[in-house]
């Protein structure tokens, strides 16, 4: 028999904070739905809810046309913080 991993539920972070709205301009909150190239993380592996999802999107896609989050970052150097210029 194969055993399988038992995993706990996630829980939406935003919820348990009981946002309403999320900012674009604020990249600190929205850094928990990026990976590490500053991509949006799916539901499944933030835990987020539909609604919450739903706005974390669009307010990550607001903030990378405001240019507070960067669209593409270089795949040879992934850095912390892809604001740091050279």
């Amino acid at each position: 028999m194969i055993k399988r991993r038992k995993y706990t539920k996630k829980y939406c972070r935003y919820c348990e904070s009981k946002v309403d709205v999320i900012d674009y301009k604020d990249v600190k909150a929205l850094k928990h739905s990026l990976s590490e190239r500053y991509k949006i993380m799916p539901r499944r592996l933030t835990g987020n809810c539909k609604r919450h999802q739903d706005m974390a999107t669009a307010a990550i896609k607001k903030s990378r046309h405001a240019a507070f989050i960067p669209y593409v970052v270089d795949t040879k150097k992934v850095s912390d913080t892809p604001y740091q210029r050279f």
